[in-house]
């Protein structure tokens, strides 16, 4: 009997057996055993495919564990953020969160608009354009960044509970 003939349906089933605990398919685990089975040429085959499929298995958990994918490719990323509709909406959103901070309370505005500066001003640079305290300006932003977000999130309608809107 051909060696691929005997061995064919004890791989199929330890394949079976371990590729779903390895989060692999069970055709690919089966694949990778035969290119090992034709690398090593061991003296005994059919106890050597049982360790080598677990073997397999071992290794793909290893994979999995250690490979993250992307949430959307590098290029396709950019790409996206090329398009009109997506510029559109970024500039959108900008505009209206300007427009949020500049009906925040008190020092807020103020403080927000050189937080939100393009020149990226560093804390002491901000401190003295507005007459502060280093040491107040952290507790300062948090109240009113927490004022900004409850600002934001009552303009955006949050949907309902399984995606309904009211």
């Amino acid at each position: 009997m051909d060696l691929v003939e005997e061995l064919a349906p004890l791989l199929a089933a330890e394949a079976a057996a371990e590729a779903s605990a390895a989060g692999i398919d069970p055709a690919d685990l089966e694949q990778a055993v035969w290119v090992r089975l034709l690398e090593q040429a061991p003296a005994e085959p059919r106890r050597w495919v049982r360790s080598a499929v677990r073997a397999e298995a071992r290794r793909a958990r290893r994979v999995a564990r250690r490979e993250l994918p992307y949430a959307v490719e590098p290029s396709s990323e950019a790409e996206a953020e090329a398009r009109p509709e997506h510029r559109a909406l970024s500039a959108e959103r900008r505009r209206a969160v300007r427009a949020a901070v500049t009906r925040t309370p008190g020092r807020c505005p103020e403080l927000l608009a050189a937080m939100l500066s393009p020149e990226d001003p560093t804390y002491r640079e901000i401190a003295g354009e507005l007459g502060m305290s280093q040491g107040s300006l952290g507790p300062v932003r948090s109240r009113c960044l927490g004022c900004l977000r409850r600002m934001l999130a009552a303009e955006v309608a949050a949907p309902e509970v399984r995606g309904r809107e009211r």
